[in-house]
């Protein structure tokens, strides 16, 4: 008889709480009770899921123990997985976190499954798996194929992230900002959620400048890039927020060891898991953010030899970032813990 697990989700109002219980819902998973955690004041709210409304329970010390968690999503911000991922594993949870508070613990995986699911089985150090930033898992699984073809030297990335990565606030001053433009207030209308206003515009900034002059986002990325393919890659990116409710986007530019070709390329990323390669320009065909919303692959198009240097390739590549970009790889890092520790 399958195991079935009780798996709890912490922050299951959220923007990427929400979309875990979707994809568990459409997926097959060996699921035996699922337990929604927010703060206290989310309670008498409920979620619904498999056509059922499930009543939210306040994320406490004892919740994990209380309801014998086997697995715990924390998708709730990294205060709150500091704080509470400890008391998960405590009670013998595997703890998956999509907030970026363990990424860089060396004793902590950082995961993307199709890039390098062997790193789970660290998992027992810590009793924690780690989520990668969004616009990391997009691009990673479009490297590693490569790079196991070619020999990856170096990454230039641009990337053009929607307003979903800042949460539902950040949607909705999107959304509030394009309703006052048309209502002839724009100039009136407020930004909290980012340094200026995003309708109609785009911001070279996502998170805090470092000393370096790059952002806390485009570090990640060049960080979390080398821990998670083992080895130094150069990675320079520009993040940049665009007016887009769901989809990042990101313009990527290969440089390899050897000598490559587009066609070849396209056909290792076509056979890659997880990946669809649109990639008809003269047909208009190619990964753009409307079509990728709720969709669980990323998608390649744009492959193109670089004009000057055979070593150098450019391509273009979109995901869902509430989806690929944190619950579908949150899921899919459960689905294969769940294969490894069955094999056990």
């Amino acid at each position: 008889m399958t195991k079935k697990y009780n798996i709890a989700v912490v922050g299951a109002n959220g923007a990427v709480g929400e979309e875990i219980l979707a994809v568990l819902e459409e997926i097959d998973f060996p699921l035996n009770k699922l337990v929604p955690l927010a703060s206290s004041r989310s309670l008498g709210k409920s979620v619904e899921f498999n056509g059922k409304e499930i009543p939210i329970q306040e994320l406490t010390n004892t919740i994990f123990e209380e309801e014998e968690i086997d697995i715990a999503l924390f998708s709730a911000g990294g205060d709150v997985s500091a704080t509470f991922a400890p008391f998960a594993v405590q009670a013998g949870a595997v703890v998956i976190d999509n907030t970026s508070h363990y990424r860089m613990d060396d004793r902590v995986p950082l995961v993307v499954p199709e890039v390098n699911p062997e790193d789970i089985s660290k998992w027992k150090d810590t009793g924690i798996i780690a989520n990668p930033n969004c616009s990391t898992i997009q691009m990673v699984q479009a490297l590693k194929p490569l790079d196991d073809a070619y020999g990856l030297i170096r990454v230039d990335v641009s990337t053009y992230q929607a307003t979903s990565g800042g949460g539902k606030s950040a949607m909705e001053e999107l959304v509030t900002q394009m309703q006052d433009f048309f209502a002839f207030k724009l100039s009136d209308s407020e930004h909290k959620k980012f340094p200026h206003q995003i309708a109609l515009n785009i911001i070279p900034q996502i998170d805090v400048f470092m000393e370096n002059g790059y952002t806390k986002e485009e570090m990640k990325m060049v960080n979390e890039t080398s821990k998670i393919m083992h080895r130094t890659i150069e990675v320079s990116a520009t993040c940049v927020r665009v007016p887009v409710l769901r989809g990042h986007s990101e313009a990527l530019t290969l440089t390899f060891e050897s000598d490559v070709d587009a066609n070849e390329a396209r056909d290792i990323l076509a056979r890659a898991q997880n990946i669809v390669i649109l990639d008809k320009p003269s047909e208009s065909l190619y990964p753009m953010p409307a079509t990728c919303v709720e969709m669980n692959q990323t998608f390649i198009g744009r492959i193109r030899n670089d004009t000057y240097k055979k070593n150098m390739l450019h391509l273009f590549v979109v995901a869902d970032n509430l989806r690929v970009g944190a619950a579908t790889n949150a899921v899919r890092i459960a689905q294969k813990w769940v294969e490894m520790e069955g094999e056990k």
